[in-house]
């Protein structure tokens, strides 16, 4: 909505020396988004006067047509002699009055005008047309749309054009909330501005209109829910060749609206004046009485816009004996628009429509918001009912039209007048005194309450607790919680307190919170970057991993309204959007990576339950709560890790390591190390991993597997077009945790020396290393620190089918120094242990 502040002070007595930045600044602070304002004719300086065309000589010999003009400008000179021109333009001519601007004034640009010689004579000025002076692009052919601006007769020659044409201004662009449409009008950015600088206000809708009569145009509301007031005025006589003035022409460009023809602009001048759409119909061409309606099977309406539609059983529609003739709301029909005003070439006689009735209703506005969308039309008149017109503007919007209509066009308004009104419920609302205090946590007193809301326009009654009648262009006020927001802008959100809320002390984190945060540092303390993916898949992620037909990860939980049709069902695995990320950095550059993504899974119900629908006026119950609940799918929480490339750089000190299944087993280690748990790694096969290089991940001391780790199948690095090798580990969490929270114990620091014993032991290629090394820590016993595999070797030196695996281990007291022999003695224990639970052999290093 643009605000020239030229007009608005019409409304708002506001003082001479208030800038537009600075309603901007007091309309900003009461909640309007003032994008920007405009400084029209800002650089612009006189003279810039109106001149008569006296003569005009045809230049010839050039490229294109050139005329030499003496034109008067009365005493603007300072002689009073003719002023001489070189024009180019040939819309004017002798006797036409014409903008001129004279050597000395700068136009916007800017452009310094000097008197010059051109074409062989001298040209002292220019004549203007609307675009040279800043107008922009909405002028109307009388304006210079397409050239020089002629100018009404009735002007002298000398009178000043800046003001004339009103070419200096402020013009506020604000961008209208759909919960303030009243602001889609001067009435209500001047009611705002009013509020804001304490100031009266005067409304443009308090005329006098005469009461509805039996006189008036016959009108029949077929649809009373669709349109509850319906007011039908008559203007006849008027003279076509009657032509919008300057004021009303360069208030609608200010606009950004383009003048059309008198009767149109004067319906769009109220428009933006009052908030009320109107719309004007030619009483000629309207055949009998008018009905509002819905639209009936296989109605056709062709719109002002020279479109064809056909009409939905939805739609509703303004109607005479003959059919539709404009759909409500948004566009009329071509059969009854104003006919534009035309000259006979040979007498001059204008002709076009005399008698006009005048419409301003209100409608529907979810009505008017679906044809609108339906038909992809979307109108100025349908911005507005869709967001709220006031239904009691109709009959003074329609008073105003008819006003205008006699004074510029000469027209004589019939006695009659059409005003049908629907049932219009009171709305009040029951608001305590101190609601605004309450919410916004200051004391702004019943008093300054009750003045805020009485200058939005509510009715209020009542002492500690009021009875608030809010106004008809406010549709939005409907609870207390918008009465107190009311009161809180108008009295400025920046006088709001700022102070930190007083909240209860709280329990802290949960287990669960407490587990998710120490996997999360612990991964990204291991080189991992964290990311997060949306929980959306379809089946091609399932094919690309290669699950089986049968795959319990095939079953998922479909949404109703999916953002993509692509990808409509929950992920019951985080693997896709990882692999996803790598994919996107690899197409990047980035070619080594290691990334984690922590979320929850979705997994469906072998019989999924209906999630009740609770209502939307209060708290849903506890048992409906519970009810809701446990229709919801399980959702337990997942952690992955993906590596691809390098995970030790390349560089002068040599070769880096590459990122391989074993990172992606450390990774689940370091998991369950953060979750207080230790896990069992066993060989294990399980889509998408690589059958031989595998790991299955379960809980120390159960069978309970938790998830897996290792290389990816090379035919889904093929499909995902990933890099050779890239590893992947996936892991329950809850499931890992499934035994409740686990105190994780801090490393036990001792002053005292380390003994370090190595054993290599040789076993059947098949006993997992994991196996070897569980057996050496169990019979350890309490001095062993640490364990560590630092070689595996097979070959003819330890026979067919075997390996040797070497082990660091690690002694240590806490309380004394340990001798040669206890360490000794550990470490064979140690090896008893696993040559009875492996079949291990000791070799000899």
């Amino acid at each position: 909505m643009r605000v020239p502040l030229s007009w608005l002070r019409e409304y708002v007595d506001l003082p001479e020396s208030v800038t537009g930045r600075e309603v901007a600044e007091k309309l900003i602070r009461a909640g309007l988004e003032v994008e920007t304002v405009e400084q029209l004719g800002g650089d612009l300086k006189g003279p810039l006067v109106v001149g008569e065309v006296l003569s005009i000589e045809e230049l010839t010999g050039f490229k294109k047509p050139i005329r030499y003009c003496m034109v008067n400008v009365g005493e603007a000179n300072g002689t009073g002699e003719p002023q001489e021109i070189v024009c180019g333009a040939r819309n004017f001519a002798v006797g036409d009055k014409v903008v001129v601007v004279l050597p000395g004034a700068v136009l916007p640009g800017p452009f310094p005008i000097a008197a010059r010689q051109t074409y062989g004579r001298t040209s002292a000025g220019m004549i203007c047309s609307s675009r040279e002076l800043g107008m922009g692009d909405t002028a109307s052919d009388s304006l210079g749309g397409d050239g020089i601006i002629v100018l009404p007769p009735e002007y002298a020659p000398g009178t000043d054009a800046v003001e004339l044409l009103q070419l200096v201004d402020e013009v506020l662009d604000i961008a209208v909330t759909p919960d303030r449409g009243y602001c889609l009008s001067m009435r209500g950015v001047a009611r705002e501005a009013a509020a804001a600088f304490g100031l009266p206000l005067a409304d443009p809708a308090l005329l006098d209109v005469p009461p509805a009569n039996s006189y008036g145009y016959l009108v029949k509301i077929a649809d009373p829910v669709g349109c509850d007031r319906f007011v039908a005025r008559t203007v006849v006589g008027i003279d076509p060749a009657a032509k919008s003035p300057i004021w009303l022409q360069r208030r609608l460009q200010k606009m950004h609206v383009r003048p059309i023809s008198l009767t149109v602009d004067i319906t769009n001048y109220v428009m933006l004046e009052v908030g009320q759409p109107l719309h004007a119909y030619d009483r000629a061409r309207v055949d009998g009485p008018i009905t509002v309606r819905r639209a009936e099977p296989g109605e056709v309406l062709t719109t002002l816009d020279g479109q064809k539609r056909e009409l939905a059983a939805e739609d509703l529609l303004i109607c005479d004996n003959s059919g539709p003739i404009g759909l409500a709301g948004v566009m009329g029909g071509a059969s009854t628009e104003i006919l534009d005003p035309v000259a006979d070439p040979e007498t001059g006689q204008v002709t076009g429509s005399t008698e006009v009735i005048i419409e301003a209703a209100h409608f529907d506005p979810v009505a008017i918001a679906r044809t609108a969308k339906r038909h992809k039309l979307p109108s100025e008149a349908s911005k507005r009912f869709e967001r709220g017109v006031d239904p009691e503007a109709a009959r003074a919007a329609a008073q105003r039209a008819v006003d205008l209509l006699v004074l510029i066009a000469g027209g004589t308004a019939e006695a009659g007048v059409t005003d049908i009104v629907g049932p219009q419920p009171v709305r009040t609302i029951t608001i305590a005194a101190d609601l605004p205090d309450r919410v916004a946590g200051t004391a702004y007193g019943r008093e300054t309450v009750a003045r805020r809301l009485q200058e939005v326009g509510c009715t209020v009654v009542g002492a500690d607790l009021l009875e608030v009648t809010p106004p008809s262009w406010r549709p939005d006020l409907t609870d207390p919680n918008d009465l107190a927001e009311e009161v809180i802008r108008l009295e400025g959100y920046d006088n709001v307190p700022a102070r930190m809320p007083q909240v209860p002390p709280g329990q802290g984190l949960t287990p669960a919170q407490r587990t998710h945060r120490r996997i999360g540092v612990a991964l990204a303390g291991a080189g991992y970057v964290e990311v997060n993916n949306y929980p959306f898949l379809g089946d091609q992620a399932f094919d690309e991993l290669g699950l089986a037909a049968d795959d319990v990860r095939r079953r998922t939980v479909k949404l109703v309204n999916p953002l993509n049709d692509e990808e409509p069902a929950l992920r019951t695995t985080l693997l896709p959007g990882l692999l996803g990320a790598v994919r996107r950095n690899i197409g990047r550059g980035n070619t080594d990576l290691a990334v984690f993504e922590t979320g929850l899974v979705f997994l469906p119900e072998a019989e999924p339950k209906v999630a009740p629908r609770p209502a939307v006026d209060r708290r849903p119950s506890e048992a409906e709560l519970a009810e809701l609940n446990a229709a919801l799918p399980a959702q337990p929480r997942h952690v992955a890790v993906a590596l691809a490339g390098e995970r030790l750089p390349s560089g002068w000190w040599g070769k880096g390591g590459q990122a391989g299944w074993a990172d992606a087993v450390q990774a689940a280690r370091a998991v369950a190390a953060a979750a207080g748990v230790e896990l069992t790694v066993r060989p294990g096969q399980a889509a998408p991993w690589h059958p031989g290089r595998c790991a299955e991940l379960l809980v120390a001391g159960t069978e309970r597997v938790v998830g897996h780790a290792g290389e990816l199948h090379p035919r889904v690095v093929k499909a995902l077009h990933l890099p050779e090798r890239t590893s992947v580990m996936e892991l329950d969490v809850d499931a890992l945790t499934a035994d409740g929270e686990q105190l994780v114990q801090g490393p036990t620091v001792s002053g005292y020396p380390v003994a370090t014993q190595d054993v290599a032991l040789i076993v059947d290629g098949s006993v997992p290393a994991a196996a070897v090394e569980a057996a050496l820590r169990d019979g350890a016993g309490e001095l062993l620190e640490a364990i560590r595999l630092f070689d595996v070797f097979t070959g003819e030196q330890v026979g067919e089918g075997k390996k040797s695996l070497a082990y660091a281990l690690r002694f240590r007291a806490t309380d004394r120094t340990l001798t040669a022999d206890e360490a000794s003695a550990a470490r064979e224990a140690a090896v008893a242990v696993a040559q009875e639970r492996t079949g291990a052999v000791l070799r000899g290093v």
